[in-house]
């Protein structure tokens, strides 16, 4: 529930405070009165108002000061200001007033109706952003709560997978019964998709609410860890072809594991999304001074409007339906990984019929 709207009154005199009040107070406004500009400020200290209606010609203190002093200040420098003067129109106190902060003056004698309604304006606009703040706190709130319930389900989610996936392997090497063998190797293969799923379910979790994918920095060769992950691939996809084409020195200070993790990524999206009859090509460069580049290049156009949130969660389930589609958080991941790296992520679609994910890292990583 949203609190009462407050509305503070400055003057010197106590009958015109108590005139103003009786304006402006209602049930869903609680107007706060100050004398005295110190007055003020020790209110302003303890209370969010939503508008300050404050006197010009006030002992020791006058509205002009108290206004620069409350754009001095964090807490009260959006708070909106109406001056009120039984002064005559002057063009220099104007000037001096909307210098000072203002966003309105008030003659006296006030009428009424004016009065009620500036401040019902700047009520209303209070309230629509203690609406907004609240709602936002909710939104984060609900995200931050999503977020952790996926970390624990990932996590919680690998204890009975590892036992379906070690009863598939006992089966498939101690069955003689070919189709026995044939469906634990299906069982199998399933559990490392699910496993790799799990795993970007938590390093999800783990970029959004820990701060960051975590790296293990030390000596690699990143043509090795492609060639792993390749020959890995070969056996999941045997009707497809990978062609890979390295060049220069490939070593640098890097996660190996998280670097093997970004090139599984881009080379199983390449082999689920991309022809069937054209081959996946896959380049590592090295020639550069300062970095290694990796390209993954495989056939198929991602449509135009998708381009610009390749890189977003879960945005696997607005390509187009097949099996073995995923959760959508390999590329997000892939670039999480590639910018813990200090390194650069970028994909190309064009008219040529081919897709491009291009990946350049630094031959060594500044983060510890």
């Amino acid at each position: 529930m949203l609190e009462r709207v407050k509305c503070l009154l400055v003057d010197d005199l106590e009958d015109n405070l108590l005139a103003l009040s009786a304006l402006l107070r209602r049930d869903d406004v609680e107007v706060l009165t100050a004398r005295s500009g110190a007055e003020a400020l020790e209110l302003l200290l303890v209370h969010e108002v939503a508008l300050a209606l404050l006197d010009v010609q006030m002992p020791k203190m006058d509205g002009f000061e108290l206004a620069e002093l409350m754009r001095g200040s964090e807490r009260t420098r959006q708070v909106p200001i109406i001056f009120i003067t039984a002064a005559a129109r002057d063009q220099y106190r104007l000037f001096k007033g909307y210098e000072t902060g203002a966003v309105d003056f008030l003659y006296k004698p006030i009428e009424p109706h004016i009065l009620e309604s500036k401040a019902k304006v700047f009520f209303q606009l209070h309230r629509q952003k203690q609406q907004l703040a609240q709602q936002l706190r909710e939104q984060s709130e609900t995200l931050h709560l999503n977020e952790m319930f996926t970390a624990v389900l990932g996590h919680d989610l690998r204890n009975p997978l590892s036992a379906i996936v070690m009863a598939a392997h006992m089966i498939q090497h101690q069955s003689s019964d070919e189709k026995v063998k044939a469906t634990a190797a299906r069982i199998l293969l399933s559990g490392k998709w699910m496993s790799r799923m799990i795993d970007d379910m938590l390093d999800l979790a783990r970029a959004r609410l820990a701060g960051g994918i975590p790296l293990k920095l030390g000596q690699a060769d990143f043509g090795v860890l492609v060639e792993r992950v390749v020959r890995e691939h070969e056996t999941s996809f045997p009707g497809r072809r990978i062609e890979v084409w390295q060049d220069g020195d490939l070593s640098g200070e890097w996660d190996a594991d998280r670097l093997a993790q970004v090139a599984s990524n881009l080379i199983g999206n390449a082999l689920q999304h991309g022809g069937s009859g054209a081959p996946v090509q896959v380049r590592i460069d090295g020639t550069g001074a300062d970095g290694v580049a990796l390209s993954v290049i495989n056939s198929g156009c991602i449509p135009e409007a998708l381009l610009p949130h390749v890189f977003e969660p879960f945005q696997g389930g607005k390509r187009q339906p097949g099996t073995n589609q995923g959760l959508g958080l390999g590329l997000y991941i892939v670039q999480q990984i590639v910018q813990v790296h200090n390194g650069q992520v970028t994909v190309q679609s064009g008219n040529d019929g081919q897709i491009r994910f291009h990946v350049v890292v630094p031959r060594r990583s500044l983060r510890p």
